[in-house]
């Protein structure tokens, strides 16, 4: 038994809408400050609510339907976001966040058909002219928007920073999305809490992480409840109108975008997903809205107590 190890310097800060925390052991005060540095960096650049963003500033060149030229890092989330949006035959697309103008989960009420309608003819990245460097939009009033990505690709950042830096063992979690630099110093995972979507206060499971990515997807952060049925904030771009069949899906991926994407694209096929999941072989705990559960990690009755 290995006795007296230190226990991680934890370095807690909101970005990106989330509580962040950055576990972190024999890692220098300057290291943390880096990482953190780099998620708000990420933020800035790439935050639909902040007018100077560079996504800002993509899409007021999208609303009058001009073209401009991208650094290296926005074309590789470009490259990311167009490859998934193909390989996932369109579920997972960019665009669908002016959906937003008519679907208000805090109103209790449902938009007007007519209303999504009218606003599907802006969905869709295949309407989207990429070719590198140079970003164009035919029809004019599109957006984009990368708040299924930034995080995740955020909570990677961090971690490289860290890694390079010469830290082995640490754990990045940006609001549930998790990246693992390396396990904790005595060499035992991390223990990661999984909520049950239709239990408040229950576990799903916990899930042991020493390597890569983490991150879940799921119903019950933002939705709307008509006549006893819950609507989601997961929007299907082929249709405008959230996807039912998923309550929450977890993946563990080499990237913790890799798993985010994974995880998003599985909600959206709704009762397809799990076995989706299942035919790629990737490590997920899947969670039903009629409350069953399943998954390679998951456990019908978890042996593993948490442990920060």
């Amino acid at each position: 038994m290995i006795r007296n190890m230190p226990e991680a310097t934890c370095t807690s800060f909101p970005a990106m809408g989330s509580d962040c925390v950055l576990h972190l052991f024999e890692a220098s005060a300057e290291i943390a400050a880096s990482a953190e540095a780099e998620v708000v960096r990420i933020e800035d650049r790439y935050s639909r609510y902040r007018p100077d963003s560079l996504l800002s500033e993509i899409n007021r060149v999208a609303a009058v339907g001009g073209a401009l030229d991208v650094d290296d890092e926005t074309a590789a989330l470009l490259d990311y976001a167009l490859a998934v949006h193909r390989k996932s035959e369109g579920a997972f697309d960019i665009t669908t966040g002016i959906l937003r103008r008519v679907w208000n989960f805090s109103s209790g009420r449902l938009p007007k058909t007519a209303a999504v309608d009218q606003l599907m003819a802006l969905v869709g990245l295949e309407k989207v002219q990429w070719r590198r460097p140079r970003l164009s939009f035919p029809v004019r009033g599109m957006e984009l928007d990368f708040g299924g990505i930034a995080k995740e690709y955020a909570a990677d950042r961090a971690a490289a920073i860290c890694a390079e830096a010469g830290t082995q063992h640490g754990l990045i979690d940006l609001g549930g999305d998790l990246r693992a630099i390396g396990p904790r110093a005595d060499g035992t995972p991390w223990l990661i809490h999984l909520r049950d979507p239709r239990r408040p206060g229950a576990r799903l499971a916990v899930i042991p992480l020493t390597h890569g990515g983490l991150a879940t997807s799921g119903d019950y952060e933002r939705c709307v409840v008509i006549d006893g049925r819950r609507y989601s904030h997961i929007l299907d771009p082929r249709t405008g109108w959230p996807v039912h069949g998923l309550a929450s899906v977890t993946v563990i991926a080499e990237s913790c975008l890799v798993a985010g994407s994974l995880a998003t694209i599985a909600m959206l096929k709704g009762n397809a997903g799990a076995a989706w999941l299942q035919q790629l072989g990737m490590p997920c705990v899947w969670g039903t809205a009629d409350g069953q559960a399943g998954g390679s990690l998951w456990s019908a009755t978890p042996a593993i107590e948490a442990r920060n």
